[in-house]
């Protein structure tokens, strides 16, 4: 039986990339900064027996000629290990699964750079006006859970949602789950996705929130994303075409605008994600695809710059990984990597330009470093000749030494 699981931990870049630089972000690592934190706490060096296994901490090392702190001496990985770097321009969650998935940007999506009144006034009119909403608040670059905090009280005194955006490809759109609706909340999100046609934004984000001015406002599960669809068939669509099975879970389908996706399961949380990936791999048939895509690494403490809450946060998910490396059947493949970095000891709350990752474990599969792969495409070509697929359209397979 062949299939493939992809693992993508959003955000867990490994270094700058060549040309962080272009993007204010040489100098740029989330996992190393992460380990430094964790050697500087109290609460001891970062603890990742299994990612060691697989080889993350040396992918890591190849790149900067020394190990992270607290992590000297490991033995050698278990599976195929190193790292990629992004061909497409940007730093955005849609370019980098599409690359992994075998579609490489040409074009770099839009961004609005103005850090305040950041979004052209035609394109809010008509949203309020197509809307029917009293009007916008925010207007600006922000971090998502403080603008709630800064605003949340205003929006539900006069009903306007909150509207903002970073220095990535986001049209964002908070509003109060109860008193604004989260349907309509959806809506106004559609509407903003077809408003955007021209400005090539790779995402409109509905945040919904809950809460009030005396007890403060949260976000909820309920996030839902509008992305631009894929501008060539990726190896979900080839897949599919061949006959086989695309289980998408946790936001997947969404970033692949449902394009190419057979199933999708939705789960909130690391240990959700993490148990549908098991209940998945434990239904999937042959020829099948098993993506996830784990969330919480760069929404709760990438963005919000909380370094221990990464750090436990990749504990946690290192201890779980030994019930998937004992599910895995012969003719399985997993693959881990990331979409790009968000280094929460970097200025700001937005993405990071950094090496990703490229990590796959197979049973029998001859253990072997993998050192610089030049995209992202190389993981998804090398997931489309274990599936047995004709080659996509970008990138070189992994699977056999060069």
């Amino acid at each position: 039986m062949t299939r493939a699981i992809w693992l993508v931990c959003d955000s867990l870049g490994l270094g700058a990339a060549p040309d962080a630089a272009a993007y204010g972000d040489l100098g740029a690592d989330t996992f190393g900064h992460i380990a430094a934190a964790c050697v500087a706490a109290a609460r001891g060096p970062l603890r990742l027996p299994q990612f060691s296994r697989l080889g993350l901490p040396q992918a890591h090392a190849a790149i900067h000629g020394q190990a992270a702190p607290g992590f000297v001496g490991l033995p050698a990985p278990e599976g195929l290990w190193g790292h990629a770097v992004e061909r497409a321009r940007g730093k955005d969650t849609p370019s980098g699964h599409w690359e992994t998935a075998g579609v490489v940007l040409t074009q770099p999506f839009g961004v609005f750079g103005q850090a305040e009144h950041s979004f052209p006034p035609a394109l809010l009119q008509a949203l309020v006006t197509q809307g029917d909403v009293p009007g916008v608040l925010g207007n600006c670059h922000a971090s998502g859970t403080e603008i709630i905090q800064r605003l949340g009280a205003e929006h539900l005194r006069n009903g306007c949602p909150i509207v903002y955006t970073s220095a990535d490809s986001v049209f964002q759109i908070a509003a109060h789950e109860q008193a604004f609706g989260l349907e309509r909340l959806y809506r106004l999100c559609e509407l903003a996705r077809a408003l955007l046609a021209d400005y090539h934004i790779g995402r409109v984000i509905a945040r919904p929130f809950v809460g009030d001015a005396e007890t403060g406002f949260s976000r909820t599960v309920h996030r839902r994303d509008y992305a631009l669809p894929p501008p060539a068939p990726t190896l979900f669509d080839a897949l599919q075409a061949a006959g086989g099975e695309v289980i998408a879970i946790g936001k997947i389908d969404d970033i692949f605008a449902h394009r190419g996706v057979s199933r999708v399961v939705h789960a909130y949380g690391h240990d959700a994600l993490f148990d549908a990936t098991l209940a998945a791999m434990a239904q999937a048939g042959a020829h099948s695809l098993i993506a996830t895509n784990f969330v919480d690494f760069d929404m709760l403490y990438g963005h919000r710059r909380d370094v221990l809450g990464y750090a436990a946060a990749l504990e946690a998910l290192d201890a779980r990984l030994p019930e998937l490396l004992q599910a895995l059947q012969p003719g399985d493949l997993l693959v881990v990597s990331a979409d790009h970095g968000c280094d929460p000891v970097w200025p700001g709350s937005d993405h990071t330009r950094e090496c990703i990752p490229v990590l796959a474990f197979a049973p029998g599969l001859a253990p072997r470093a993998l050192g610089r792969r030049d995209s992202f495409a190389d993981i998804g070509q090398s997931m489309a000749s274990h599936l047995g697929l004709p080659p996509l359209a970008a990138g070189r397979s992994f699977l056999s030494p060069a």
